[in-house]
């Protein structure tokens, strides 16, 4: 009964009485001879289930609820990465340095990197972890992760999720509680995406997420002024989400700053007095949030010194693993041709020490043997042209009724632009993309739907390299596994047809090309490779960077066309 509405998802409430839930409890009880993994999400539901009673939340979302915590806690004793011991130390810099050190301490390479915002979030967290375990803010304390302080880390992450929850909740509510709305929030909050990067590598991109799905869903509401405060708290939190901020700044000067009088035959004209107020309320509140969040350190005269530390443009063009973009294609073909150069002559090699190089990717790596080199303004001015698209979305849709959901077409297209083309893209910023996408499949047109399955899909799988562990292994094949085939069986197009119906012959081939990838790439042996031990990484960049690609041109035209 509590997962029906998760399957199917219903759109009215679920109506449990009293009696009904103390039925369920004593159910959970007698089950207790079960082993423990089994009964996670019992004890979740005997836990929260007054939450149900009193009105909190229903049925259906204690089922999300209790389904991903199940999930989440499970996966405690599974490995993290080192943003596990970045995130610890961040605990001990904000906790036990003066506010003044917080940007210069460096006795750890692991320095505090993200805006002032994230770092008060670091401190607030500090104070419970020193009760907690007063050693994981001992800042001399380094690599310390004894399984109290995982616990606190990992219950950090769940905690600070619920954010994420909340917000989804209001899409629902501002989508009148539709059933594709509510599969579409549980397919967000049980996202694949969330389940690696933050509950396995470690970090807290559901606690982020959640303030940008407010921010969308306060345009939906036509609350503009507070979309926009949203927005500049989440800047204040994590500077990645500057790839978002054209349709932002675009959207709210045409659709909030720019109030029009009332129209006087064909044309109507600009009320500058009223648009004028609107502009200095919006800019003052933007000024506010970034002034209580930077000031300080501006006026302790650390701004160089926080800069520095936010736009570290001495990395490479490409992460370590190539994040599935046009990049890794570039670079891609640049080694075919480094292959190909013996037989094509000398005069193809630009760079003839590149022949030799087996290591393109690496951080700070940014040459190329055949293909010219890339710079950091190149990949600036070549973004900003392929967020033109987005652009045009928002000065076509000014004012009419359709500009909320525009803006987060052109918000998702801001983002895939910025993953297409910027410079060292990280693979888990495709899920810029795919959260605000995700919301417009509440009633998507076939095309759109079409292109969010082929995206979610090869995006979430280009995140399989980030957990190379043996016994990470199953885990991300049956989550993203399960995750793809709900998505493809509950998620229709808004004529009612289910999203696997949807696919074309060709894309069906490509989603399920992934299981024969996935055996090359995960179960082969590496002997098999040989020399070549990096060809393994690149097969799955290069494989998914052609659906992405494929999904944002696909995605540009929908969205021009419609």
């Amino acid at each position: 009964m509590l997962l029906s509405g998760v399957v199917f998802g219903e759109g009215k409430r679920s109506e449990w009485s009293c009696f009904e839930n103390r039925s369920l409890v004593k159910d959970a009880v007698a089950a207790s001879s079960k082993p423990a993994s089994q009964l996670v999400p019992v004890f979740f539901i005997i836990v929260f289930s007054p939450l149900e009673l009193y009105g909190m939340v229903d049925a259906d979302e204690l089922a999300v609820l209790g389904i991903g915590l199940g999930i989440k806690l499970l996966l405690w004793p599974a490995y993290h990465s080192t943003d596990f011991e970045v995130h610890r130390n961040w605990l001990a810099i904000t906790h036990s340095q003066p506010l003044d050190r917080w940007y210069i301490e460096s006795r750890s390479e692991w320095t505090l990197d993200y805006p002032p915002l994230f770092a008060w979030f670091e401190w607030v967290l500090s104070l419970a972890a020193a009760r907690w375990d007063s050693r994981i803010v001992d800042i001399d304390n380094h690599g310390y992760a004894t399984a109290s302080c995982v616990a606190f880390q990992r219950l950090s992450v769940l905690v600070s999720e619920l954010v994420l929850f909340a917000a989804l909740r209001r899409f629902v509510r501002v989508s009148g509680h539709s059933s594709q709305s509510r599969v579409v929030a549980a397919l967000a909050f049980l996202s694949p995406g969330l389940v690696f990067v933050d509950h396995i590598h470690f970090q807290y991109n559901g606690f982020l997420f959640g303030i940008l799905v407010y921010s969308l869903v306060f345009a939906l509401e036509r609350r503009n002024l507070l979309a926009g405060t949203a927005f500049a708290v989440l800047l204040c939190f994590k500077h990645i989400y500057m790839y978002l901020a054209p349709a932002y700044f675009l959207y709210l000067l045409l659709d909030y700053c720019v109030v029009r009088q009332p129209p006087q035959g064909r044309r109507s004209r600009v009320d500058f007095g009223a648009s004028t107020l609107r502009l200095i309320s919006l800019g003052s509140a933007v000024a506010l949030v970034f002034g209580a969040a930077f000031g300080p350190f501006v006026a302790m005269g650390q701004a160089q010194q926080l800069a520095s530390r936010l736009f570290p443009f001495k990395r490479g063009l490409c992460h370590a693993f190539w994040a599935p973009n046009f990049w890794a294609l570039y670079a891609f073909a640049d080694r075919v041709l480094i292959a190909l150069a013996p037989r094509l002559g000398s005069v193809l090699v630009s760079d003839p020490a590149g022949v030799d190089t087996t290591t393109r990717g690496l951080v700070g790596d940014t040459g190329f043997a055949v293909l010219p080199d890339i710079s950091p303004l190149t990949t600036f001015v070549v973004t900003l042209a392929a967020q033109a698209p987005a652009y045009a979305l928002l000065l076509s849709s000014s004012s009419s009724s359709r500009g909320p959901v525009r803006f987060v077409e052109a918000v998702t297209l801001c983002a895939f632009a910025s993953f297409m083309f910027g410079w060292h893209v990280h693979e888990k910023a495709v899920m810029l993309i795919l959260v605000p996408l995700g919301l417009l499949m509440a009633s998507p047109r076939r095309r759109t739907l079409r292109m969010f399955a082929v995206l979610s899909i090869a995006g979430y799988y280009s995140l399989f390299p980030l957990l190379f562990g043996a016994q990470e292994l199953p885990v991300k094949a049956a989550v993203l596994l399960m995750w793809s085939t709900l998505c493809l069986a509950l998620l229709r197009a808004s004529d009612g047809v289910p999203a696997w119906r949807c696919l074309t012959a060709i894309e069906r081939v490509y989603v399920a090309g992934h299981l024969v990838l996935f055996c090359a790439t995960e179960l082969a042996p590496g002997a098999l490779f040989g020399r070549m031990q990096f060809l393994p990484l690149a097969l799955v960049s290069v494989y998914t960077a052609v659906g992405v690609t494929y999904s944002w041109l696909g995605l540009v035209a929908d969205f021009l066309c419609c």
